[in-house]
């Protein structure tokens, strides 16, 4: 979809020659000739950026920046005068403005501008969706759970979140461990810029670099224009790591360059780029055995653990297995628009008899099953899987691989052999999907 612009002036020709010149660099521009139209416009559509003359009917257009701010603050604002002050400029830019540059005198800069313009407009609306996505969720507070691990780990947490140390967090798959590092950003002093996650498993190398350090136009083939990575696009935020034992050996060394002097070189570029934002990672791997084997840098490793946290299975927190169900069904229950759910005593016994291979995830996945089965108001044994008491905890089926491989195993058959599907429910990447598949001889 293409970035929409809006241009508040009452001069009604200007208006639509900038309207022109903007539509023809491929924008889709909407018009006002009032403040208060523009305000009712950006309530009803998705606006990048406004240029708003300052000379309006209704309103200077300089404490018109405040108002857009206040209501869309991703929203960035270019004033034009016809007479410009340097004390209406200072005040713009107070404000909140983009930029503030004069009619006529200044045309040639309009279209520079405006590509910065939303550039910026769009990292910040990122940011932006991504803060109402967790506002009252992925905060420490909002993490769900009474049990003593992890209790444990949200006070670790909440001590390290006020710092800007690198952390690694430790866990399975499905125990949360992009929440906690959601939380752990959201309760920092960097709340208020962008969150950045990004799954090492999902890419091929030569991407993930490009991805995370951005390249110049002509780097490779396709590569039209340069293009920001995730670190840029993160400045002064928070990027979060998930899966980084899967990242080979060549970018861990680029990786460990950026920790320790927060710079890095694009690809195909030659100049050296520096950004100001925290890192935190996350894997399911024992990355110092991986480290002595050979198979990830030992440096990296101990860069990246300067401090640990260490998140519980679900089996190790079987106090909170029916808070957690509770909170989901009540979650999918209300997304359904059905009424809350009561637990039987048996449906509680089978939740807490289960071993929880997937941990939350699984656990989630089945709520939101169970509510769609559901009929009465009350939950019962005959709404799990067929086999679902079977998966109890045994002591001599709790190795890595065979867990792993079973659980594998388990999601494909759910999926009908889907591997698309299959990668996302376990929460991998599907490259590291098929090397598992074929490692485990999983056909």
């Amino acid at each position: 979809m293409k970035p929409t612009i809006l241009i508040i002036d009452d001069e009604k020709k200007l208006s639509s020659l900038l309207s022109r010149i903007i539509e023809l660099e491929g924008f889709r521009v909407l018009q006002a000739a009032t403040g208060k139209e523009g305000i009712k416009l950006l309530a009803q559509e998705d606006v990048l950026v406004v240029l708003s003359d300052v000379k309006l009917p209704d309103v200077n257009g300089v404490e018109l920046v405040k108002t857009i701010k206040e209501k869309k603050p991703y929203i960035e604002v270019i004033n034009l005068t016809a007479y410009g002050t340097i004390a209406d400029g200072v005040k713009a830019i107070q404000n909140g403005a983009f930029n503030y540059i004069t009619k006529g005198d200044d045309n040639e800069k309009i279209i520079p501008l405006l590509y910065q313009a939303v550039e910026k407009a769009e990292i910040q609306l990122r940011a932006f969706e991504q803060s109402q996505k967790v506002h009252g969720k992925q905060t420490l507070a909002g993490i769900i759970g009474n049990s003593k691990p992890i209790t444990e780990a949200i006070t670790l947490a909440r001590k390290v979140a006020a710092t800007d140390t690198t952390v690694l967090l430790l866990g399975e798959t499905g125990t949360g461990k992009e929440v906690f590092a959601s939380a752990i950003h959201y309760e920092s002093q960097r709340r208020q810029m962008p969150f950045v996650a990004i799954n090492c498993s999902s890419f091929t190398a030569e991407l993930l670099e490009s991805e995370l350090f951005g390249y110049k136009a002509g780097a490779f083939t396709g590569a039209l224009k340069d293009k920001k990575g995730l670190l840029e696009e993160a400045r002064h935020g928070t990027v979060f790591l998930d899966e980084i034992g899967e990242v080979n050996l060549e970018l861990q060394a680029k990786l460990l360059r950026f920790l320790e002097n927060k710079t890095f070189i694009k690809v195909g570029d030659t100049q050296t780029t520096k950004v100001n934002v925290r890192i935190l990672a996350a894997t399911n791997r024992d990355l110092q055995a991986e480290a002595e084997a050979g198979r990830f840098r030992l440096d990296l490793f101990y860069r990246l653990s300067v401090f640990t946290i260490s998140l519980p299975s679900l089996d190790e927190r079987r106090g909170d297995i029916e808070l957690l169900a509770k909170h989901y069904l009540k979650e999918f229950a209300g997304g359904l628009g059905k009424a809350p759910f009561k637990l039987s005593e048996e449906f509680s016994q089978a939740l807490n008899r289960h071993h929880w291979k997937g941990n939350i995830r699984e656990l989630k996945n089945l709520m939101e099953r169970v509510v769609i089965l559901a009929d009465g108001d009350t939950l019962t044994p005959d709404l799990l899987p067929p086999g679902f008491n079977q998966e109890t905890v045994s002591p001599d089926s709790l190795d890595l691989e065979t867990v792993e491989r079973r659980h594998i195993q388990k999601v494909l058959t759910h999926t009908n052999g889907n591997k698309t599907e299959t990668a996302r429910l376990l929460g991998i990447g599907l490259t590291t999907l098929y090397r598992k598949l074929d490692e485990y001889r999983i056909t």
